[in-house]
């Protein structure tokens, strides 16, 4: 009885898509592995499951299978947890005296869902208000993939990507909005294939009423190329 409420507990958090920090959930150990030391023990337990399930990892199609997915999971789809490869988010004076909101919209979001490893796929609008320093624009690209690179929830992701910017650029001023779906919404469970997930962070200027609807003006633009 105690494992079936344990079980029911658990599923019921991944369902209703519930998060537990604000802190991605790290061991204190888990730099102590070399990347190539993880990746040959997720490639043994991926082999293990996939002979769980009754595959033949003889099939030249299959053999490989093991290898690809812990490369994938150690340098790629999880890369963000390293924080060696956080991105350097350097700084420039506003000379130019610009002083509205910068706004980069449409930015791609490839996350993966840390409840049932599921990908999420969606859109991030980002914008800050400068208070005498700017940050290259790729580099607000870079940020948002790195703390997507990762098991993630969106509310989690959203608050992350705010943070970091204000940290980089000093400013409270910064919003986050994501529009996001989420496949373990959309392939399995309910599957409902139409439903998106939209979470927001406003910080500082951003939270009165007029900057707020002036942000989202902005992304509502269309950029047709």
């Amino acid at each position: 009885m105690k494992i079936e409420n344990e079980l029911e507990k658990f599923e019921a958090m991944g369902n209703d898509h519930v998060g537990t920090s604000f802190e991605t959930p790290m061991r204190k150990d888990a730099f102590k592995l070399t990347k190539e030391e993880k990746i040959d023990i997720i490639k043994d337990d991926v082999r293990h499951i996939m002979e769980t399930l009754g595959l033949d990892l003889t099939d030249d199609s299959l053999k490989g299978t093991p290898l690809r997915v812990a490369k994938m999971y150690v340098q790629e789809l999880f890369g963000g947890l390293n924080p060696d490869i956080k991105p350097k988010a350097s700084t420039f004076q506003n000379k130019y005296k610009y002083g509205e909101m910068l706004v980069e919209k449409n930015i791609n979001v490839y996350s993966t869902c840390e409840h049932h490893l599921l990908p999420i796929v969606g859109k991030a609008h980002l914008a800050y208000i400068s208070n005498g320093t700017v940050v290259g624009l790729s580099k607000m690209n870079r940020i948002v993939d790195y703390f997507a690179r990762r098991p993630q929830v969106q509310e989690r992701l959203t608050i992350q990507i705010v943070r970091e910017m204000q940290k980089v650029l000093n400013t409270d001023d910064v919003a986050c909005i994501i529009d996001a779906k989420h496949l373990c919404v959309n392939s399995r469970g309910i599957r409902d294939i139409d439903s998106s997930t939209v979470t927001a962070e406003f910080g500082g200027k951003f939270q009165e009423k007029e900057i707020r609807r002036e942000f989202l003006d902005y992304i509502k633009l269309e950029t047709p190329f």
